[in-house]
């Protein structure tokens, strides 16, 4: 118990280390933009009413001094750490003067809940599958699905997504192509909305779905291969164990443990698959939400959703690495 308490401090320590450095370079990279969120906002009025040279001059001086922008750079970085343990980051250009963080927090429901749904639900199918491939290895059904399976993993998301969206939108269009709920559908927590989010939830889903099936499918396959021909797996053949109760608990329990692994990983980055996912369908997640900012140069709300993604990759790294030698007692906590 010693041991596994001193690697669980060693791996904390490691994990604030990783988000200090990953959210450092995030703050370097916003601020070497050529945008200035004051001059933007500058923009933005004088685009929408006239305004004297002098009201312009103290308007940039009140915003500079609120974006701390009046003192040199490593005063903002220590002014950022600071900041960043309570997740400021400042008020968004794109909603002048709401919190950044109050945007992410809008948006990051919708992407969390599609692509980690689709994320679980792509691994399950894969892997049980590919388990089932990989110990029934003459099953011409399974043979089939393979084949189907490794054949759409290599072809880009976005040309699936749009192959969907071509069927189920316009030649048999049964399914909504884009956004997150109807329209005449008033959000809350009742059934006809939560209905309405799953309705257009499917498309995007079935999408991921499709794409990422074979990767899983292929790992799962491998590993059950490996382990059929453990002396265990055979001494149980030949003892006369059923055969669904060798695929269970002697095959698929052992190769799951690494899927696991790249389970939790997975769910962690679901964030680099968000960009294209919601462009595509015009999905009210985080990707449509920074590419709104990256457009108007909202260097607040791209910092916001780098840093959550940094934390939650971080963070899932961190419980894979106190989880993982629980699961698989042939790993020693070191």
């Amino acid at each position: 118990m010693k041991d596994y308490l001193l690697f669980a401090l060693k791996r904390i320590v490691q994990l604030l280390a990783v988000i200090l450095v990953g959210c450092s370079i995030a703050f370097l990279i916003a601020h070497l933009s050529p945008i200035s969120p004051v001059e933007q906002i500058i923009m933005q009025v004088t685009g929408r009413s006239a305004a004297s040279p002098e009201a312009i001059d103290k308007l940039r001086a009140a915003l500079t001094e609120q974006f701390g922008l009046n003192v040199p750079l490593w005063q903002q970085y220590l002014s950022f750490l600071q900041r960043l343990v309570v997740l400021d980051f400042g008020p968004a250009l794109i909603a002048f003067p709401t919190p950044a963080m109050d945007l992410v927090r809008l948006a990051l429901p919708w992407t969390v809940g599609l692509l980690t749904v689709s994320t679980i639900i792509t691994w399950l199918l894969g892997n049980v599958f590919g388990a089932l491939a990989g110990y029934f290895q003459n099953s011409r059904l399974l043979k089939a699905f393979g084949i189907i399976a490794i054949g759409i993993q290599p072809i880009p998301y976005y040309i699936v997504a749009f192959l969907l969206v071509i069927i189920f939108g316009f030649i048999w269009p049964i399914l909504p192509i884009s956004g997150g709920f109807a329209m005449n559908v008033t959000p809350g927590w009742t059934w006809q909305f939560v209905l309405s989010i799953l309705h257009y939830a499917i498309l995007p889903s079935f999408a991921l779905v499709l794409v990422g099936i074979g990767t899983w499918f292929l790992g799962m396959r491998a590993l059950v291969s490996n382990v059929i021909t453990e002396d265990y797996v055979t001494y149980a053949e030949l003892g006369g164990v059923r055969q669904g109760r060798i695929v269970s608990s002697y095959v698929f329990r052992n190769a799951l443990v690494p899927q696991l692994t790249a389970l939790a990983m997975a769910i962690g980055g679901i964030f680099s698959g968000t960009v294209i996912t919601e462009q595509v369908f015009t999905y009210p997640g985080l990707g449509s939400l920074l590419i709104r900012a990256v457009n108007g140069g909202d260097t607040a709300v791209v910092m916001a959703i780098s840093c959550i993604s940094i934390i939650s990759v971080a963070g899932a790294i961190f419980i894979i690495d106190l989880v993982h030698p629980l699961l698989d007692p042939r790993v020693k906590a070191e």
